[in-house]
This record gives structure tokens, C-alpha cells and sequence, in this order.
């Protein structure tokens, strides 16, 4: 199938786009791929949603903000879409098949005092399918939650063909750099396992935001200019979640900035770096096995810093992507094209070493233009 696989993660930077060719297990080839940054107007409805979520009592109906956030963002991914192929001199007809991510503005995996779990990825899939003539995979983590999984991390399985097609021998780990950190061990016996490490770029991102005009802090600038507080370090990695083994996932705001918030501009870029860092060596001891390598992708991987302070903390090599041959940027577009057309044969998306579902699991449902 070819695939034209989406995802736009919760730094509410772009959409990201990536044609795949692949029959859900193999990579055949791969397309272009691209992005278009996320409209302000757009970024504003989906933060304003975001917020919403964050105050949503169980039980209730569904804030009023959603319909007209995920109206935004089908809209937004059509107009990605559409501007993508005629860069690409592409048209619909080159596509089998859609993978459409959707927005995350909640995520909230089952725990022991809250057995049932809520996740929220806003998007109008039947919108997208319409204006691109396309059926369309979605709401991909929906039903691993409804069966006691973490909904998260879903791209292990894509990570794996990754590595098969790179010929990159086991075990070695997979390390994704988003707003959250994720890691997937691709064990010597053909087991995944894979979690969350916690926060990577978000806490750092949401701290930049909050006493500048700037979105990130690029290339780490700030974080090399400040000193790391370790004592904060050591209260951030006290959390319970870092003590707990398996499958596991956070959201975003499951950590607040109140630790940092009296600490100059680069004091909190670089605690929150070594925070970042810290968390993923964390991870790594955590692995059932040890990885002999660990290839970053996502946005972090950008930030030298980060990845500096990573590999000082782990002891084995860490590789950008792009060593193997990957599209760092890419990576989570293509893993949601791959996991549509696994979606469209039937095949499990999740699995009890990367979500703690009970057993392999199908997932995603496929709305027809």
C-alpha cells in the first residue's frame, strides 16, 4: 500500500507528513515527506482545547471547545496534504490509504486508583477523508486504553521495521525526542518492550515559552548557558512513576514547572535539560536488557545538548537518526502510515511489552471519503 501517514505532536509546532510504501510489515520504499507549521489561529483553538481537557471532570460531556478544535485540524492536515502533493507533483490517486494521527489534548492511561483511562486526539477523520477522496485510519490508541493498555507508545512496532531495514542487529533501543520522551528495546530474543521515559522537549519547550517570545530553546543555547540545579533533578526524578517498571506513559502536563519557576531563563533550560536527560538513562537501566545502541529521533534530537548530556548519562553509543539512514523528522508521520496499513489488514498495533494490553491488539478504525 502506499500511505500518507500524519502526526502532529503536542508542541503545537506543525504537521508532519511522510508518504510510505509498505504492506504493514516490511518497509518497502519510502516517499517525501515534509511539514507545514501549525496556523497560529489553529495553534490557539487547540491549546484553548488543551486546557479545557486538562479541567474535564470524568463523567461529564465532552468540552465545548473539541468540535470546533478538531474541525481546525482536519482542516489544517487537508490543507498540509494538499499543499504536500503539489510540491511532490503528487495527487490522491497515488495514495492507497491515509494515517491520520489526529491532535493529542488529553492523555490519561489507566492507573491502580483509576482503572479506566481516557485519551483524546482531536481530529475530524471523515472531513480529511472527504476533501482528499481518501479512506482514512485514525483514532489509533483508543481502544488499547478501553482494554487496560497505556494507549502509548504506539510507533515500537515501526521502530522495529525501522531497524530491520537498517540492518541495526538487537538489542539496541529506539529513543523518540517529542514533547515526551519514549523508548522501545528491540530485545536480542525479537521482543519489543518498550514506555515513556518522561518529559523531553515539552517541559523544556513550556519554559522557554513562558518567559520569552521563542518556542524552544534552540540548539540548547540556553541550557548551555545555565547551571543545572541538581538538587530540583533529584526532586523531579523522585516521582513515583520513575520507580515503576514495564509499560508506562505520562502526559505532557503530568510534571510542572513550579520546581523551576524562581530560577533564571538558562538556570530552568538547563535543569530541565538534565531532567530530560537524566529521565531517559533512567529508561535505559530500566530495559529488560541492555541496548548496545540507541538511535534518537524526534525534534530533541536536534538539541546537541541534550543529546551530549544523554550520552554522558548512558553508556552506550547514541546515533541521530540520520547515521542509519532515517528521516529524524519523519519518523512518527511514517510510523502512523505504517500502523494504517496494519490497521487495514487486521494486523495488532499494541502489545503487552509496549502498552501493557493483555495481548496483541488490533487498533484504529477507517472512515471511507
Amino acid at each position: 500500500m502506499r500511505v500518507l501517514g500524519f502526526m502532529s505532536g503536542t508542541s503545537l509546532d506543525a504537521v508532519d507528513m511522510a508518504a510510505l510504501e509498505t504492506d504493514g510489515e516490511k518497509i518497502l520504499a519510502f516517499g517525501p515527506a515534509g511539514e507545514r507549521k501549525l496556523d497560529p489561529a489553529v495553534r490557539a483553538l487547540i491549546q484553548t482545547a488543551t486546557d479545557d481537557a486538562r479541567a474535564w471532570p470524568w463523567g461529564a460531556p465532552e468540552p465545548a471547545s473539541f468540535a470546533p478544535a478538531a474541525r481546525a485540524v482536519a482542516e489544517e492536515h487537508l490543507k498540509a496534504a494538499q499543499g504536500f502533493m503539489a510540491e511532490h507533483r503528487l495527487q490522491p490517486a497515488d495514495f492507497d490509504l491515509v494515517g491520520f494521527h489526529g491532535q493529542t489534548v488529553w492523555h490519561e492511561p489507566p492507573g491502580r486508583t483509576r482503572p479506566e483511562g481516557r485519551t483524546v486526539q482531536l481530529g475530524d477523520a471523515a472531513l480529511l477523508a472527504r476533501g482528499l477522496g481518501l479512506p482514512v485510519a485514525y483514532d489509533f490508541r483508543s481502544a488499547d486504553v478501553a482494554a487496560g493498555g497505556q494507549g502509548a507508545p504506539l510507533a515500537p512496532i515501526y521502530h522495529d521495521a525501522l531497524r530491520r531495514w537498517s540492518g541495526i542487529p538487537a538489542p539496541m533501543a529506539v529513543l523518540n525526542l517529542g514533547g515526551v520522551g519514549n523508548i522501545t528495546l528491540a530485545a536480542g530474543d525479537g521482543a519489543l518492550h518498550a514506555f515513556d521515559t518522561g518529559p523531553a522537549n515539552g517541559m523544556i519547550d513550556r519554559w522557554v515559552q513562558s518567559k520569552t517570545d521563542r518556542r524552544l530553546d534552540e540548539d540548547g543555547a540556553l541550557a548551555l548557558a545555565g547551571r543545572v540545579h541538581k538538587d530540583i533533578v533529584a526532586a523531579y526524578l523522585d516521582h513515583p512513576y520513575f520507580r515503576s517498571r514495564g509499560a508506562k506513559s505520562l502526559d505532557r502536563y503530568d510534571f510542572s514547572l513550579e520546581r523551576v519557576a524562581q530560577l533564571s531563563l538558562e538556570d530552568g533550560a538547563a535543569t530541565l535539560t538534565a531532567f530530560a536527560a537524566a529521565a531517559v538513562a533512567l529508561g535505559v537501566d530500566a530495559c529488560p536488557e541492555k541496548p548496545r545502541r540507541i538511535v534518537v529521533s524526534g525534534g530533541g534530537r536536534r538539541n546537541p545538548v541534550l543529546l551530549d548530556w544523554i550520552a554522558e548519562y548512558v553508556s552506550v553509543p547514541v546515533d541521530q537518526g540520520e547515521v542509519h539512514g532515517w528521516r529524524g523528522d519523519a519518523v512518527e508521520a511514517e510510523a502512523f502510515a505504517y500502523l494504517a496499513a496494519r490497521t487495514a489488514r487486521g494486523l495488532p498495533i499494541s502489545f503487552p511489552g509496549t502498552t501493557g494490553v493483555p495481548e496483541p491488539m488490533t487498533g484504529g478504525r477507517i472512515v471511507e471519503p
